[in-house]
């Protein structure tokens, strides 16, 4: 039987194209490296016209943000699925808007039981911070820690202020989270195709700067990562267990990645999940794959046969949100 042949999307309008250019084309490779036909396509933005004149049994949208992550374009990929039966890599779109919206994954992490940091919307008018001092500001719905902003005193959050307030002509919603120091490690999910999650251990992230931000992913090159980093006893399986919840109350599928910061004390705090994590050779799912054993060609035509599963009857819609 021959392999589904796939598009694979990259680019779109938001601040992360350049990352999500690079991951498509590391994505477009290992598909054609693992028997796939493969069209790549950079695209800005999408409907469903455009679409559906695309080849490919199967859609594999690489990209990161608001717009390409976050539901808008999922909710043109789910309906492309309605009318065609062609199934799409990734959440769908209520799953993708609430994984983007950090404030709301805050609640869904309370009905999961998952441990997160205090944190509240950014007013640039209100002199107090409505958080505790120390806090990061970030916006609400963006990833790669896009405009991120560590503010230790007053006068810091002083200076955050005035850029939230200058930033307003982009419509960003800013926070302000309590500051949690300590180790950063990720969780990456991939379903296994039998309602379970393949057994991919935990990374850490050792900014050189002590901040994980976009320099520090993408520019820098400074920044060690260590696989399956030494824990106390059952905080790395505490950790998983929590990914896992998070990850079904949110709704999402095939893949995900799951953020914590462990503190002194070695209670492990979540910061987010995100739903399409990137393909880059800094990127950490496919380092916790390959520490498995699992190379990068053979996770993305898993991730491939998870959609066309859902092609081959045009049956199966998003998770539900539980």
């Amino acid at each position: 039987m021959s392999l589904p042949s796939v598009l694979v999307l990259a680019g779109g309008p938001d601040a992360e194209r350049a990352i999500s250019l690079e991951s498509g084309a590391a994505v477009a490779r290992a598909l054609r490296e693992a028997g796939h036909a493969v069209e790549f396509c950079e695209i800005d933005g999408l409907d469903g016209s455009a679409l559906d004149a695309m080849p490919g049994d199967v859609v594999f949208p690489v990209l990161h943000g608001l717009w390409g992550e976050g539901g808008p374009l999922q909710s043109v990929l789910e309906a492309a699925r309605e009318r065609t039966g062609r199934g799409y890599v990734g959440c769908g779109p209520s799953a993708s808007r609430l994984a983007m919206d950090k404030l709301a994954t805050k609640i869904a992490a309370g009905r999961a039981g998952v441990r997160t940091p205090l944190a509240g919307v950014v007013d640039p008018r209100d002199v107090s911070c409505c958080v505790p001092l120390p806090v990061v500001v970030k916006p609400v719905h963006e990833g790669s820690s896009v405009g991120l902003m560590i503010c230790r005193d007053l006068e810091a959050w002083a200076t955050a202020r005035e850029l939230v307030a200058a930033d307003s002509q982009t419509a960003r919603v800013y926070m302000a989270e309590m500051m949690i120091s300590g180790r950063e490690v990720t969780v990456s999910l991939v379903e296994d195709g039998d309602g379970g999650f393949l057994d991919l251990p935990l990374v850490e992230i050792i900014a050189s700067g002590g901040v994980y931000d976009y320099d520090a992913k993408y520019t820098r090159g400074d920044t060690r990562y260590v696989v399956e980093p030494g824990l106390p006893d059952g905080l790395a399986d505490e950790i998983r267990e929590a990914a896992i919840r998070l990850a079904l109350v949110i709704g999402a599928r095939d893949l995900s990645r799951v953020d914590f910061l462990i503190d002194g004390e070695g209670v492990a705090w979540l910061l987010e999940l995100n739903t399409m994590p990137g393909f880059t050779a800094s990127s950490l799912l496919p380092k916790a794959a390959a520490a498995r054993g699992i190379g990068l060609p053979a996770l993305v035509s898993r991730l491939v046969s998870l959609a066309a599963a859902r092609s081959s009857d045009g049956a199966a819609c998003e998770k539900m949100s539980r």
